[in-house]
C-alpha cells in the first residue's frame, strides 16, 4: 500500500487524500463512540494521507502542477 499513490496525477491525488480525509473523519467519530473493530486503522489512515500530503508537496514544488486558472492568452 506505500506505494500505490506514486502512479495517481495531481488531481487524482488531491481526489484521494479527500476522500481519505472524510474517512479518517468518520472513523474518529466511531472510535468515540466505541464501534471500530480494528483502532490501528486510524494509525494507517494517517500515515497513506501523510503520505499524499507529501507526494501532493513534490508535484508543487516540481511545478507540475496543473494551471488553477484556467487557460491563459
Amino acid at each position: 500500500m506505500k506505494n500505490s499513490f506514486k502512479n495517481l496525477t495531481f488531481p487524482e491525488l488531491k481526489a484521494k487524500r479527500d476522500e481519505l480525509n472524510r474517512k479518517y473523519l468518520e472513523l474518529r467519530f466511531q472510535l468515540v463512540v466505541g464501534h471500530v473493530d480494528n483502532p490501528l486503522q486510524k494509525r494507517t489512515m494517517r500515515r497513506q494521507i501523510a503520505r499524499l500530503n507529501t507526494l501532493i508537496s513534490q508535484y508543487e514544488a516540481a511545478g507540475k502542477t496543473p494551471a488553477a486558472g484556467g487557460s491563459r492568452k
